[in-house]
């Protein structure tokens, strides 16, 4: 049998032969879905340029430099979220995405903004997970004016510039937290809300919708103040050790932020005849080891497949329309993980 010639490729992907010479050699463009139809028609017949086709393909791509700008290295839970951006911007088939993750350990809204337009200079798109504050609002504001998109990551911002928004639903988060809590623990007794600030809109928002559901469906506990850990796992150690001590009907913590080290630190000094239950937001291997220790009931957590690809998918299409005013909004179910299901 003879081998597949150019004519016979271009006769199964119905283009004509010039397109498949432009592809095949480099010579001017080739829609993206054209491409891709030349490239199916090749691998059907076996066409002996199918490598050559890939790799003009991928040429043919735009090439986008995206900047991704996350907190606290020493984190495991954001070196596995930069792991997973940077896995889906260099999987992306739509583009060739240089993609650069900067760690910021400086919380301070001082040092977010000025990172967010340092990085301005040389991305073509960022993405930002960062505490609200007006800095970090007039940074992504000055951003937008000189033509650089800014998505806020995990939790929104109130900055009417940024340009969209990719998250999980907050209000459904902290509801859901409650309802493990009320399943789980043995009231009546005091739960404990804990957050790394109030200026992450995420915690702020999980910590309202907790609070309304066990007032509407678990009266028989009470529901404390909300402690502020500042995302340091010491801090939450120190709070989850005095209320541990001093509050004898204590039966459940939502850990609605960073600290959950410090948090199973201070469960896993206690008695063996005594239980607390605990829900948190945290994927780590700290979390998963608190998991299979059966410490936590149950961790509501940010997924690392679908929310990576959702915000390359909005940052593509917010370079190609940066004159438009509205901003683009992508909400992901979040994860649930339990003692029975980190396994699977």
């Amino acid at each position: 049998m003879n081998r597949p010639t150019i004519a016979d490729l271009a006769k199964t992907a119905d283009v004509s032969l010039s397109t498949v010479n432009r592809l095949l050699h480099g010579k001017g463009s080739v829609r993206p879905e054209t491409t891709d139809r030349i490239l199916e028609a090749a691998d059907q017949i076996g066409f002996y340029g199918l490598g050559a086709l890939r790799r003009r393909k991928r040429d043919n791509l735009p090439h986008r430099n995206f900047g991704f700008l996350m907190q606290q290295s020493h984190r495991p839970l954001y070196q596995m979220w930069a792991e997973a951006l940077t896995t889906a911007s260099l999987h992306c088939s739509d583009a060739v995405i240089d993609p650069t993750v900067v760690f910021e350990d400086d919380l301070s809204p001082e040092a977010v903004s000025s990172n967010l337009l340092k990085m301005g200079e040389t991305s073509d798109a960022i993405a930002v997970v960062t505490a609200d504050h007006p800095l970090v609002s007039q940074a992504i504001d000055e951003l937008r004016y000189r033509g650089v998109p800014v998505v806020a990551y995990v939790t929104d911002l109130s900055a009417a510039s940024r340009a969209g928004f990719v998250g999980t639903d907050n209000w459904k988060r902290g509801r859901t937290a409650a309802w493990f809590l009320r399943l789980t623990a043995n009231g009546p007794g005091k739960v404990f809300p804990l957050v790394g600030s109030n200026r992450y809109q995420c915690q702020d928002i999980a910590d309202a919708s907790f609070r309304s559901y066990m007032r509407e469906n678990a009266p028989e506990f009470t529901v404390s103040e909300t402690y502020l850990t500042h995302e340091v796992p010491e801090n939450a150690y120190v709070i989850v050790k005095r209320l541990v001590t001093e509050e004898p009907d204590i039966k459940g913590i939502f850990v609605n932020g960073g600290g959950i080290s410090g948090v199973l630190r201070a469960v896993r000094e206690l008695p063996s005849d005594r239980q607390v239950r605990i829900v948190c937001s945290d994927i780590g291997p700290e979390t998963r080891k608190g998991l299979s220790e059966g410490l936590i009931t149950a961790s509501l957590c940010h997924p690392l497949d679908k929310m990576p690809q959702e915000l390359i998918s909005v940052m593509l299409r917010l370079i190609d329309r940066k004159d438009t005013a509205s901003i683009e909004q992508r909400i992901v179910p979040f994860d649930i993980l339990t003692p029975e299901s980190i396994w699977t």
